[in-house]
């Protein structure tokens, strides 16, 4: 009796020995979370609405569903997102409201990309993973705006994570679950054709390594098709007009051309800069993203180097280095190719589901004599890239996003004498439509596009510019302001403002100088990003030529 009660307090004492840690691993994992999702949704409550954003949204206001997919064919995006807004955005339409889908999803992301490393690595590595993902600058944005992307990464990340449990389990139904998710995928943005690419081919690696029966090989082939079926039907439907419109030229040729390459550009010199570019994008600065680099080639060389796993229901560590390489290497070729961005831009965030990993596997491998110094260096670089960041390309600081600024601006225009008119480009425009206006003053889905869209807005009126044009230019503004005077005769006493708002692109700095030049006075400025001024209509430039087309 005295040794079965000593045998039973034993095993009790090894039962609560085996069941603390794991309650300490699911704290912890419920903590990393929660902090990650309160980073997304303050970072969605803090900042008004950008020029894209606002134009998801009122791409969505239809009277029906047809009608907004139909309005979704002026993008450059599947129709998803714009579908699902048109319900969301119909029970309310505040900012934060808006984005909250994409805040889970980015959230969510996070917990699948944990669980499948857990399956297909070590529990360091999928530990690092889980923290590079949850609190990267770049992630956070993305998953905190009225974009594809966040339902693009979990998405794209649970066809993978439901795929390789098909594969260990010989499971046909959660086979079925990962074609479903690439399916969703593919609506959502066309970057997951390379997701779709890279999956198919570590499927047939897998595939070939493990003993799957006909019902799983049928399936697989089955989704394959459907997918060509899905994919074809887009091209068919969307993608020729988006490529007959000019639209993928005209921003290879802006705020993407450094991320595709240029006639005379050399190739292996666009290559380095573009991956130390992709990085810096994840991380927000660049002395992290060149270590960044250099851990994901040290963590995808382990790979390589690694023995092969004898166990047939498991992926080798060769085949997960080729899932991992593939997607950036395609990628990297399109750029090349000029198909699709490759460097620091959102674009690519996508590539966070096999680049981070790889990260966090280099990461993990490097040797560290003290314990706790690995945990902390990782946070402290985190929480570096997080306050103190410094993104490329064209963008918006936080500071100059906050909602309270956007409020200043819209009280200041209200403020004006009924009757005024409001000249903007289109980014301004689409900005008014959403805060000033509440209705659509921006050439959205009118087509062909005039120079400018005249709209009523309360007591006042708006000109927004012709979506192709896009921003007023210093080169062109002056011939555009002598059009905007003869077509709507306007004189010494009219009362016209100038409204912008969105991202510095193409030299703005000079556009400013323009102002100067024209007289724009009483100047508000809301943030670096936006600003308002009065120009005096006199008949300077009447005799200007029409501006041309871009």
């Amino acid at each position: 009796m005295i040794r079965s009660s000593v045998a039973l307090e034993g095993r009790s004492q090894l039962g609560r020995e085996v069941l603390e840690p794991e309650s300490h691993k699911a704290a912890l994992l419920l903590t990393a979370l929660a902090v990650g999702f309160l980073l997304r949704l303050g970072n969605a409550a803090y900042r008004f609405l950008n020029p894209d954003e606002a134009l998801h949204y009122l791409l969505s206001v239809q009277p029906s569903l047809s009608a907004t997919y139909r309005a979704t064919l002026t993008t450059a995006h599947p129709p998803l997102l714009i579908l699902l807004l048109h319900g969301w955005g119909a029970i309310a339409h505040s900012e934060l409201f808006l984005r909250l889908p994409s805040v889970l999803a980015g959230t969510l992301f996070c917990v699948v990309m944990f669980f499948w490393l857990s399956r297909v690595t070590d529990q360091a590595t999928s530990w690092i993973a889980l923290v590079l993902l949850l609190y990267s600058p770049a992630l956070i944005q993305v998953s905190a705006e009225v974009r594809q992307y966040g339902l693009l990464l979990l998405f794209c990340s649970l066809s993978l994570y439901f795929l390789d449990r098909a594969l260990d389990e010989h499971s046909e139904s959660k086979l079925l679950l990962s074609t479903a998710a690439l399916y969703l995928a593919l609506l959502t943005h066309y970057a997951s054709l390379i997701v779709a690419l890279t999956l198919a081919m570590y499927a047939a690696m897998r595939l070939r390594t493990t003993r799957a029966g006909f019902g799983m090989l049928w399936i697989w082939v089955a989704a394959q098709l459907g997918a060509a079926a899905l994919v074809t039907f887009l091209f068919v439907h969307h993608v020729s007009r988006v490529k007959a419109s000019g639209l993928a030229d005209a921003i290879a040729a802006s705020y993407l051309r450094r991320s595709v390459l240029q006639a005379g550009q050399n190739p292996l010199w666009f290559i380095g800069r573009a991956n130390l570019r992709l990085f810096h994008y994840f991380f927000s600065q660049g002395a992290v993203g060149a270590v960044a680099l250099a851990l994901f080639l040290y963590g995808l060389l382990s790979l390589f180097r690694a023995p092969s796993c004898s166990r047939s229901r498991s992926a080798s560590p060769r085949e997960l280095a080729c899932l991992i390489a593939f997607p950036l290497v395609v990628n990297c070729g399109l750029a090349l190719a000029r198909f699709y961005p490759y460097g620091g831009t959102r674009h690519n965030c996508y590539l966070a589901i096999f680049a981070i990993p790889a990260v966090a596997l280099g990461a993990a491998r490097i040797k560290v004599n003290r314990r706790g110094v690995k945990p902390v260096a990782i946070a402290a670089i985190l929480a570096v890239c997080n306050l103190f960041p410094s993104p490329q390309g064209e963008y918006i600081r936080a500071q100059d996003q906050k909602r309270k600024l956007m409020t200043q601006a819209v009280q200041s225009l209200r403020s004006l004498p009924a009757g005024t008119i409001i000249l903007t480009d289109d980014q301004g425009g689409l900005l008014l439509s959403y805060y000033l206006c509440q209705a659509k003053v921006a050439q959205i889905e009118q087509q062909p596009f005039q120079l400018f869209l005249r709209s009523r807005c309360g007591s006042d009126w708006v000109l927004s510019l012709n979506p192709d044009l896009w921003i007023f230019k210093a080169d062109t503004f002056p011939a555009m302001l002598s059009s905007v005077e003869r077509t709507y005769q306007l004189g010494p006493g009219s009362e016209l403002w100038l409204f912008q708002a969105g991202w510095f692109i193409d030299q703005e700095y000079r556009l400013r100088k323009e102002l100067d030049q024209l007289g724009c006075s009483l100047r508000q400025e809301f943030g670096r990003n936006m600003f308002s001024c009065r120009l005096r209509p006199n008949g300077l430039f009447r005799d200007t030529a029409e501006p041309g087309a871009r």
